[in-house]
């Protein structure tokens, strides 16, 4: 079984959503569901509507990511 691949891109907080997830607008317009990373949790990072992350996206599900940085 290989390695999942994970395609990275920025993005804007547009909603904040029930247990740590948001709606994300990526540069091309899209919206993605994104969660946050597992470390950024533990040290209590907060992200707010408005604020650009970067992303990891899977490549099987398009619309699901997950938020591992916050400029």
């Amino acid at each position: 079984m290989t390695k999942e691949k994970y395609i990275k891109s920025k993005g804007i907080v547009k909603q904040a959503l029930p247990n740590a997830t948001f709606k994300i607008q990526l540069k091309d317009k899209r919206i993605v569901t994104g969660y946050i990373k597992g470390k950024m949790r533990l040290n209590y990072i907060k992200i707010l509507p408005g604020d650009q992350v970067k992303l990891q996206i899977s490549s099987y599900d398009l619309t699901k990511a997950r938020i591992i940085y916050r400029y």
